[in-house]
């Protein structure tokens, strides 16, 4: 009687290795897994982060270039402004770009000189606030002053002539003219004790400057008695004391 054999479960065709599922709870991913995890859950947020910081640069760089265009716009209507009517058109559309200052300071000058010192001391007020510390703005802030003693507020003009004079961190020129001023002022009046003074501080703030140079030249209508001597708190003031010899 012949015996049929057991029949075996066959082994199932092709690769019969043991299929693992790679996911977070596989014990021993490679850095590829691991990778590869990561791109399957987070590709979307990881593109949209990708887009928003293209969207920001392209807009950062588009701003960039509308702001260089508008600048050099600025700069050749402030060139092409060349009297009265379109430097002030020029200070309404720009009244706080640094060119709208200088466009002020132009105007203020242009006051001066027609002797219009009430309006100057206006406009040289405006570009001082716009200019800020700058060189610019100091000038604007002397030009202040000067028009303020011309238009008869000769209180309010030697006191800002004073603050420029002793201000450490304004440019010496226009320190120096500011002391001559107060020494030309102090000429005027007969005070030859405080012509001295800023003559002498004149000289010391910028001795190579031209306003040393013209302080040195108003020394000559002052009596020859008048002396400087030194003394404790004109040192920490930086200026000389007068005596009499």
């Amino acid at each position: 009687m012949s015996t049929t054999p057991h029949s075996h479960s066959s082994a199932s065709s092709g690769d019969d290795r043991n299929l693992v599922s790679i996911d977070e709870n596989y014990l021993a991913p490679t850095f590829e897994d691991r990778l590869r995890l990561f791109w399957a859950k987070n590709n979307r947020l990881v593109l949209a982060s990708c887009a928003v910081v293209l969207v920001g640069i392209l807009v950062k760089g588009g701003y960039g270039i509308i702001a260089e265009q508008r600048e050099k716009t600025i700069a050749a209507d402030y060139a092409a402004a060349t009297n009265d009517a379109q430097l002030k058109a020029f200070v309404a559309s720009h009244e706080t770009h640094v060119l709208g200052g200088l466009a002020e300071l132009r105007l203020a000058d242009q006051a001066y000189a027609a002797s219009s010192y009430s309006e100057g001391r206006t406009l040289y007020a405006h570009a001082a606030g716009i200019l800020k510390d700058t060189t610019f703005g100091q000038r604007a802030q002397l030009g202040g002053a000067i028009c303020a003693i011309k238009a008869g507020a000769v209180s309010d003009g030697e006191a800002a002539l004073k603050q420029i004079a002793a201000d450490l961190t304004a440019a010496k020129m226009v320190r120096a003219e500011a002391a001559y001023h107060l020494a030309s002022q102090a000429v005027a009046s007969a005070n030859s004790v405080e012509a001295l003074r800023y003559i002498e501080q004149a000289t010391s703030i910028d001795p190579d400057g031209q306003w040393a140079e013209r302080a040195t030249m108003l020394r000559t209508v002052l009596p020859q008695s008048v002396t400087v001597s030194p003394s404790s708190d004109a040192k920490k003031d930086g200026v000389p004391a007068i005596s009499f010899k």
